[in-house]
């Protein structure tokens, strides 16, 4: 089973890119973020013709998450935890595979910058929420991936230049501190569960030149539960997506499940 995740960057200005990466990659399960568009908004007859149920949690010019699947899906939107959150981060769905199911999320975790505002308080609280809430999941003791922008670099070997980052909301001890809670509930980091190697990024910023010198970041993340950790065969971050025409700043990741 492949389970790719992608932050888009705009699902509408990005769709050809979106429609080749099907064809190329031919995921059973996509995850997108930022699509930046209303769920009526949202390309659904091109990505059905492409053969994929989509399943949208969308906001005007901000946010939203999506789901794209081969299969039939059932679908939750919406983070637990805060009744007044408005915005559009977090989608679930079970997807059918064989004799099981796979539970898969897709997770637009907020920036969090400027450090020492709202902004960063608020990315904090809906790390703890996103915590309490893989707990209850991980509960049903079945293959379960969590898959997005977590906006976190967890490491300094997965920043080019981990320095530039020391006063990021990307990078500051809290944001490692409430990252690492969520991994200490039992849960497999994909990427890092089949390589050590560093220089591996998934997003380029489009200033000063990044991607041409190679100066990125790796925040796209698909952790996994015991029961997926168990059937993880591989994990590839597909970088050449990032030299396409007109890309998005971020390229997908995506695993092999067996």
């Amino acid at each position: 089973m492949r389970i790719a995740t992608w932050n888009v960057n705009s699902v509408r200005q990005r769709l050809d890119h979106l429609l080749r990466y099907l064809k190329e990659e031919e995921p059973d399960v996509l995850c997108l973020q930022e699509i930046k568009c209303t769920d009526d908004a949202f390309p659904r007859a091109e990505i059905e013709s492409a053969g994929y149920n989509a399943a949208v949690h969308g906001q005007k010019t901000f946010n939203g998450v999506a789901i794209l699947s081969k299969a039939p899906i059932e679908v939750t939107r919406g983070l637990p935890g805060d009744d007044a959150d408005e915005q559009s981060r977090y989608i679930e769905a079970i997807v059918p595979h064989g004799d099981t199911v796979v539970r898969v999320a897709s997770i637009y975790l907020p920036n969090g910058n400027p450090v020492g505002t709202e902004k960063y308080a608020y990315k904090l609280a809906w790390m703890d929420r996103l915590a309490r809430h893989a707990k209850s999941l991980l509960a049903y003791e079945e293959p379960l991936v969590l898959a997005g922008d977590y906006n976190v670099i967890p490491e300094a070997k997965d920043a080019k230049t981990p320095e530039a980052w020391v006063n990021d909301a990307l990078f500051l001890p809290q944001t490692h501190a409430a990252f690492r809670r969520l991994i200490n509930l039992g849960l497999t980091e994909a990427v890092r569960a089949t390589t050590d190697e560093a220089g591996l990024y998934s997003f380029w910023d489009y200033q000063a030149g990044a991607w041409q010198k190679n100066n990125g970041i790796r925040i796209d993340h698909l952790l996994l539960s015991p029961q997926a950790a168990d059937r993880l065969s591989s994990a590839t971050i597909d970088k050449h997506v990032r030299g396409w025409e007109k890309p998005s700043d971020h390229v997908p990741v995506r695993i092999e499940l067996n």
